[in-house]
């Protein structure tokens, strides 16, 4: 057990790395995590005036408690993503679009141990946010986080899967071609309706098989003593994704490549 989470009566959650001696947490005090050992799970300790509950940090607590630099992927279409894209212990990920890095570290958490994840972000700010982030989840010795425009190509060949959350993936899709292995998987995040249809129309001009644009919506269910209902608030839309599968031949008819 490297870290912790400590969650507050509020549900705010602070990741800790027990580094067996004193640590700042926040403005709140010190802890000594020499005190804190598997025995601590579950339990309640004091930082300063406030009180935590200890538990070990779950792949969601780690995302929730990024610093946020840009709009995440959430973890609804992160999901997705890993399960569509096939991504499993072992694989090669390339991103384009690390962001403040919380889909990194989904990718990251499913490639370990054995995997890699290669992040390039345009913006250099962006990156650094993203490399304290995947650092403080635990996850850069899965993670290699470089400045660069995927657009423009990448040192990677023969990957298991590119992963885009850009402005304008169609314009990386030749990038997303070259780089992948035959049989590798293309995964594009975007938020409007235009945005799919210039990325749909690249994908089609070359081998790609099981081209397909879906939404995640997520609503939660509040059961109650007296009943049970669907809550009045709804997480929407927050992108649409478009996947696709690199083949090295087509299939002769249009049809039968969607």
């Amino acid at each position: 057990m490297k870290q912790i989470v400590l969650v507050d009566s509020k549900g705010r959650k602070r990741i800790v790395s027990l580094t067996g001696g004193t640590v700042r947490v926040g403005q709140l005090g010190v802890l000594d995590t020499s005190r804190i050992d598997e025995s601590s799970l579950g339990k309640v300790i004091s930082v300063g005036d406030a009180e935590f509950l200890v538990l070990e940090p779950s792949l969601l607590d780690r995302i929730e408690s990024i610093r946020r630099k840009a709009q995440i992927v959430l973890p609804k279409d992160a999901a997705s993503i890993v399960v569509n894209c096939d991504i499993r212990s072992g694989c090669t990920v390339v991103e384009g679009g690390t962001g403040s890095g919380a889909l990194t570290i989904v990718l990251a958490n499913f490639v370990r141990p054995d995997g890699k994840v290669i992040s390039y972000e345009t913006r250099e700010d962006f990156r650094r946010t993203a490399e304290e982030n995947v650092k403080r989840a635990g996850m850069l010795d899965a993670c290699s986080l470089r400045e660069g425009d995927v657009i423009n190509g990448v040192e990677e060949t023969n990957v298991d899967a590119f992963v885009l959350d850009i402005p304008n993936p169609w314009k990386a899709v030749e990038s997303a071609f070259r780089t992948l292995r035959p049989g590798g998987r293309l995964a594009s995040y975007v938020p409007t309706m235009n945005q799919v249809e210039k990325t749909v129309r690249e994908l089609r001009k070359r081998p790609f098989i099981e081209i397909r644009t879906i939404e995640t919506l997520e609503r939660e269910i509040v059961v109650g003593e007296m009943g049970t209902r669907p809550s009045f608030k709804m997480l929407g839309h927050t992108g649409y994704l478009t996947f696709a599968r690199k083949v090295e031949v087509p299939f002769r008819h249009s049809r039968a490549q969607q």
